[in-house]
C-alpha cells in the first residue's frame, strides 16, 4: 500500500526495513518481495502432491488389512513433499525483501536465520537489468548492482517491476553522488 505525503512516496508495508532501522532523514523508497513468479512451481507441487496423494489414498482397498497405516504413510509423505517443495519456497519468498531508501539498497533473507545485506548508494557505480523474454512479459528480471564493496557486481534475480525499480535505483544513487541524498 503506497501513500503519498508531502510530495515524496512512502511505502507503508509489512515487509522491508522497519523504521527503527532507518537512519535520521532516510526514507523507504520503494519495499518489495521478490517476483511472484517464483511460486509457479510450488504452486503445481502442491496441486500434483494432494492430487497424487488423494488419488492414492482413496485406491487404497479398504478390506486390505493395513489399509489405515497406508492411509497414515500417504499422508505423511504427503506433508513431506508439501513442506519441502511449497511450503520451504513459499517462506522462502515471503522472507525475502528488497527495500530501496534514500540512503541505501537493503536485502533481507532468511527463514530461522536472518541475513542482511545493505549496500549504500554512495557505493553504486552502476545499475543495470537483464530480461528474458518471459521475464519482460511477466515485468520483472535481473537487477545487476556494482558497488565498489569487496562484492563488487551483485545480482538480484526476479525483481517485479524491474524498469522501474532500476529508474529509480539509477536516480537515487545520481542523487547520492551529486550529494543530494534526500532526492529532494
Amino acid at each position: 500500500m503506497d501513500m503519498q505525503t508531502q510530495g515524496e512516496r512512502v511505502t507503508i508495508c509489512a515487509m522491508g526495513l522497519a523504521d527503527h532501522y532507518l537512519t535520521e532523514g532516510e526514507r523507504v523508497v520503494h519495499s518489495f518481495h521478490p517476483h511472484w513468479k517464483r511460486l509457479i512451481v510450488p504452486f503445481l507441487a502442491l496441486i500434483l502432491v494432494v492430487a497424487v496423494s488423494s488419488v492414492a489414498i482413496y485406491f487404497i482397498p479398504s478390506d486390505y488389512e493395513y489399509s489405515g497405516i497406508a492411509r497414515i504413510a500417504v499422508a505423511v509423505v504427503a506433508v513431506g513433499l508439501l513442506t519441502w517443495w511449497s511450503f520451504i519456497p513459499y517462506l522462502k519468498w515471503k522472507t525475502t525483501s528488497y527495500t530501496l531508501t534514500s540512503h541505501r539498497f537493503a536485502i533481507s533473507t532468511g527463514i530461522l536465520n536472518k541475513a542482511d545485506d545493505d549496500i549504500p548508494l554512495a557505493k553504486v557505480n552502476s545499475v543495470s537489468s537483464d530480461q528474458r523474454f518471459l521475464e519482460r512479459i511477466l515485468g520483472c528480471g535481473t537487477l545487476r548492482v556494482e558497488s565498489a564493496s569487496e562484492k563488487g557486481e551483485i545480482d538480484y534475480k526476479d525483481i517485479p517491476k524491474i524498469q522501474t525499480v532500476r529508474q529509480e535505483l539509477f536516480r537515487l544513487v545520481e542523487d547520492a553522488s551529486d550529494g543530494n541524498i534526500d532526492g529532494k
